[in-house]
């Protein structure tokens, strides 16, 4: 018969490996965004699994390793690029971050800020990305990646004014509509 010391060491094992889980899923968003404002698109592929998929509505789709090699080369102005590319500067910030383990998958969300430039213009981006993540050889890796814009708008023009016309369009008081229902 087992004794409690052993239970409760299992129980302990296993809550630490609940923990190492998810502060390694959170390091690999981390790691995401910071490729991403640091411009090195070239590791980005290595977080995500070879048949992933990403969604990133008006911005693009695609599954798999080249698909994504093509839409993240896609991404940035570099001066090798000869000036094509969907942004010359972004700075992404992520927050409120939850993740559910479940093994060896995962799935999550967590909410964007971002400041890009886009043809020379300011704008300010707010989203959610919603996440699966799988873990492949010991290491978490994306599996699917969703992003769904609540507004990209330019600074000059602020958040406040497209609001206004989604909540107009919806006919509802600002504090009972979403921007994106």
């Amino acid at each position: 018969m087992e004794s409690d010391l052993e239970a409760r060491v299992r129980k302990l094992e296993a809550k630490v490996q609940e923990l190492s889980d998810l502060e390694a899923i959170r390091d690999l968003r981390y790691r995401y965004h910071e490729l991403i404002n640091e411009g090195n698109y070239t590791e980005i592929l290595d977080l995500f699994t070879d048949d992933a998929e990403i969604d990133f509505a008006h911005l693009g789709r695609g599954k798999g390793r080249a698909a994504l090699a093509k839409f993240f080369g896609s991404v940035n102005i570099s001066p090798a690029s000869s000036g094509k590319g969907l942004y010359s500067f972004v700075k992404q910030f992520i927050h409120n971050m939850a993740v559910h383990v479940h093994g060896d998958t995962a799935d999550g969300f967590s909410y964007l800020e971002a400041k890009p430039i886009h043809k020379g213009e300011s704008y300010l981006v707010a989203a959610r990305y919603d996440d699966e993540y799988v873990r492949q050889n010991g290491t978490w890796k994306f599996k699917k990646m969703a992003l769904t814009p609540y507004f990209m708008v330019p600074l000059r023009e602020g958040w406040a004014a497209i609001y206004s016309r989604v909540m107009r369009r919806k006919n509802c008081p600002p504090t009972s509509c979403s921007m994106t229902g």
